[in-house]
C-alpha cells in the first residue's frame, strides 16, 4: 500500500541528504556556518577538492540533476575520505568519527542505482 509514496520517500531522502552534503562542502570551503575543527583547507588541496565536490555535487543531487552519474562519483568520495581519514584512526565508526561518510557512501549509492525519486530536474528533462 506504501509502495505508490516510494519515489517521493526516495525525493525526500534526496533533497534533505544533498542539503546537508553541501553544508560539509561550505564549511571547508567558505567556513559556513562555522570553521570545521581541522581549519579551512588551502586551495586546490585534496580537502579542498573534496569540498568542492561536497558543495557541488550536493546541490546537484538536491535539484536531482545528473542524480546517478554525480551520486556516483560522491560516494565514492565518501569511500575514499572513509578509508583514508576514518578507519585509520580505528576499527569501529563510531570511534573513528566516520559514520556519517559510511551513511552518505550507502545514500548516494542507492541513488545510483534507484535513481532520484519524484520531483528532480531529471524527471522533468526526461519529459521535454
Amino acid at each position: 500500500m506504501l509502495d505508490r509514496y516510494t519515489p517521493y520517500a526516495l525525493a525526500l531522502l534526496r533533497i534533505v541528504a544533498g542539503l546537508i552534503f553541501m553544508l560539509h562542502g561550505a564549511q571547508k570551503l567558505f567556513g559556513f556556518p562555522a570553521v570545521s575543527a581541522g581549519g579551512m583547507p588551502p586551495a586546490l588541496s585534496f580537502m579542498w577538492f573534496g569540498g568542492v565536490l561536497e558543495l557541488v555535487g550536493g546541490l546537484l543531487i538536491a535539484l536531482g540533476l545528473f542524480t546517478r552519474p554525480v551520486a556516483f562519483v560522491v560516494s565514492g568520495e565518501m569511500a575514499v575520505a572513509y578509508w583514508m581519514f576514518h578507519a585509520p584512526k580505528s576499527f569501529y565508526p563510531v570511534l573513528n568519527g566516520g559514520d556519517a561518510a559510511i551513511l552518505y557512501c550507502f545514500v548516494f549509492l542507492l541513488f545510483v542505482f534507484a535513481g532520484p525519486g519524484a520531483m528532480s530536474l531529471d524527471q522533468m528533462r526526461r519529459k521535454a
